[in-house]
């Protein structure tokens, strides 16, 4: 069982112990600050590279370092961490645009069909997308295509052996340093993950503020145009399907939900699958992840302020979605209930698949069986959590969502 003791996460000793090392450079006058530019020359030095794209990302990559520099309170290895994980983007920035300089066909592919899931983070989103994930002729993003969106262009290894190896330590490391985390988001390297990884080359997604304590960048980020960011994740999708191709491809992220009517004039043509469940539940077990992502990072985490935060963050996230299908074709859409999708998935699947025009016969149906054989709920324990610890309440979740309940007949779980 999870712990709920989220203001004193787990350190094991070595990281314990380079963080008080840490700690002691910052007081002796050792800058722990990032620079935007000094992010930006690391990236070019480690691939001798110059060609970042359109340069629009570069107000978004200020803004978060900022906001990361004054707010976050990271402890020493959070710093490092994160300070890879923005070189890192920029670093698959650039080796993007060397490879459509050297294959200009890419941009004018087609995109096979796409079916999106999305909902509320902790609606059944993850179990959806690995399902449609393990059917014929379909795929999702991998974990290490996330992570490797494209090969360093002077390596001679082959690349899904480098994607492989990066997923397989990205999950060893972060169940190094929160043995938990485990137990409520299923890591697998062999399995798709969140395209959100995708949107963080464009330094506008919703990952900064649910791994970090960043007010300032996620209240600029509300306020911003995602055409963009949308634009440039739709080309790097078109050079992940032109490395291996799909029949159809399916996407997943939470944070497609916040920006839905950004997605649909993009991906004009996407079949939608917008999972629902008690958000008495889905907010508790959120702020739980959160916290738990939270403590990676820094040894100051406040559940209540994580609590307030994804609560009008989640309430919008809603808001905003059924705004903008009141307003859009029915026809691209498919609602499931998460109780629905546990207690008949095949179901589902058929369902979702015949809406986008997805052939699912008796090898589908095994495949996904398979799937659902191979991973039972809760193989790696169980996730605990309570509104409570996060200074909510049934009735304040019940005042925020109760529209966004009616309107899907959602039931209290």
């Amino acid at each position: 069982m999870t712990s709920t003791d989220y203001e004193n996460p787990y350190r094991p000793f070595p990281v314990r112990l380079f963080n008080r090392l840490g700690s002691a450079g910052r007081r002796l006058g050792v800058s722990g600050r990032l620079e935007a530019d000094a992010l930006l020359d690391a990236a070019q030095r480690k691939t001798g590279l110059s060609d970042f794209g359109d340069d629009g990302f570069l107000g978004a990559l200020e803004v978060l370092v900022e906001s990361i520099n004054d707010e976050a309170r990271l402890t020493p290895t959070g710093r490092v961490i994160q300070k890879s994980r923005l070189i890192g983007a920029l670093v698959y920035r650039l080796r993007i645009e060397e490879v459509i300089r050297r294959h200009p066909e890419i941009d004018s592919m087609d995109l096979p069909s796409v079916v999106m899931v999305t909902g509320l983070q902790r609606t059944g989103t993850t179990l959806l997308q690995r399902l449609l994930n393990s059917l014929p002729g379909v795929r999702g993003v991998s974990g290490g295509e996330g992570l490797v969106p494209v090969p360093a262009t002077d390596t001679s290894k082959p690349v899904e052996r480098v994607r492989r190896r990066r997923a397989v330590l990205a999950e060893k490391t972060i169940s190094y340093l929160a043995p938990d985390f485990m137990s409520i988001h299923q890591i697998d390297p062999s399995e798709p993950e969140e395209d959100v990884l995708l949107m963080d080359l464009d330094f506008k997604s919703q990952s900064p503020e649910a791994t970090m304590r960043v007010p300032t960048y996620s209240r600029w980020l509300e306020g911003q145009d995602h055409t963009s960011t949308y634009e440039y994740f739709r080309r790097v999708l078109k050079v992940l399907c032109w490395q291996r191709p799909a029949g159809a491809l399916v996407l997943k992220t939470p944070q497609h939900l916040e920006y839905l009517d950004v997605f649909l004039k993009v991906f004009p043509d996407a079949t939608i699958a917008q999972t629902h469940r008690d958000p008495r539940i889905a907010v508790a077990s959120f702020c739980s992840m959160v916290a738990h992502s939270c403590g990676i990072f820094s040894d100051d985490v406040d559940p209540a302020e994580i609590g307030r935060h994804w609560c009008r963050k989640t309430q919008r996230m809603v808001d905003l979605a059924m705004r903008t299908r009141s307003e859009a074709n029915t026809d691209r859409f498919a609602d499931v209930s998460y109780y629905e999708l546990l207690e008949d998935p095949i179901a589902e699947l058929r369902r979702i698949c015949e809406l986008a025009g997805i052939g699912f016969d008796i090898g589908a149906e095994r495949a996904a069986t398979r799937y659902l054989q191979a991973n039972p709920q809760n193989r790696f324990g169980t996730h605990n959590y309570r509104l409570a610890d996060f200074g909510l309440s049934e009735q304040v979740i019940d005042e925020a969502f109760s529209f966004y309940r009616q309107t899907h007949a959602i039931p209290f779980e």
